[in-house]
């Protein structure tokens, strides 16, 4: 089995061009399986993918059940042996899909959080008067929210990529997927003060094209890793009323703030990279199911929370 996932994650990173994490989380995902396997059949010297029976992944997830992994990480896991056996079928190497068959685990239904217009402001603020890195925490705090980009996309965003006199900035997307999208003067004013503070041999001025450089760096000068700027966000979100979020959650309060003020979901879909629109319309559900919670919770006569749902839907 190491040979075929090991020729599976070569055809994802140069065929389906996935990013590095990605490909990071099916090697992870199928060594998993892999271990148990193994560890289920000890007189197996080899395990051959073509041997795997239904019953097998099966007995796979419920050892997961067991260790009381989340829905979401069990669904994942089988989707990742749903596509390695797809890539198997394609290459001849077996004749069936054992993981085809399994039904993906009922995922539990629950929204998203989205900063309240003013936690997002808070959260833009909590940086600043803090000594060290604080004008780079701001900078990327205001980036995040200014795009909507995705964490992998902030760390892959390199000084060319800004059009600061535009207003706008190159970001690379999943599946290598490339877009431009627009960028707040705030935000642009909050990198150009971050990058003032670099050591004078790094200094550059956003009106300028260098070669390919890093905007957010760590200490030692290197890009930063989206699990560095998961650290920063939760590090000054932690003073939120709710505690700490992801970054994200700033993607999620982008969209739906934009939604909130009059943007079509058109717009949204190609500020956020989605490919279909189906994946954009969430927000339009989420918006409209946060107001309907505020309302059963503060209005001091909302009645049942079902009567209004039930006029939402059109339902008598």
């Amino acid at each position: 089995m190491d040979d075929a996932i090991r020729a599976f994650m070569t055809f994802l990173e140069l065929e389906r061009h996935a990013s590095h994490e990605t490909v990071r989380s099916y090697a992870s995902d199928l060594r998993q399986f892999q271990a148990f396997m193994s560890a289920e059949h000890p007189g197996m010297p080899t395990l051959n993918p073509a041997a795997v029976k239904t019953e097998s992944i099966r007995a796979y997830l419920h050892w997961l059940d067991r260790k009381r992994e989340k829905s979401t990480s069990m669904a994942r896991k089988l989707a990742s042996l749903r596509s390695f056996y797809r890539y198997l079928q394609r290459e001849d190497m077996v004749g069936l899909n054992p993981a085809e068959a399994i039904r993906t685990p009922k995922q539990a239904k629950h929204l998203p959080r989205v900063l309240t217009k003013d936690d997002a402001a808070a959260l833009m603020e909590f940086p600043a008067g803090q000594t060290g890195s604080s004008a780079r925490d701001c900078a990327l705090l205001e980036t995040l929210y200014s795009t909507g980009a995705r964490v992998s996309e902030l760390v892959g965003i390199n000084l060319e990529d800004l059009r600061a006199s535009e207003g706008l900035v190159h970001l690379r997307g999943k599946g290598r997927k490339e877009r431009i999208v627009p960028i707040g003067d705030v935000a642009l004013r909050a990198i150009q003060a971050y990058l003032d503070q670099r050591p004078l041999m790094d200094s550059r001025d956003l009106t300028t094209k260098r070669a390919s450089s890093p905007i957010f760096r760590n200490s030692r000068g290197g890009r930063l890793t989206t699990r560095s700027v998961a650290r920063i966000v939760a590090h000054y979100s932690n003073r939120l009323v709710g505690g700490p979020v992801s970054p994200h959650t700033l993607r999620h309060s982008f969209a739906t703030h934009l939604l909130d003020e009059g943007a079509d979901l058109r717009s949204i879909q190609e500020m956020l990279g989605h490919a279909s629109l189906s994946t954009t319309q969430k927000y339009t559900h989420l918006a409209t199911d946060q107001l309907l919670a505020v309302y059963d919770k503060t209005h001091p006569r909302a009645g049942r929370p079902t009567t209004v749902r039930a006029v939402k839907d059109g339902k008598p």
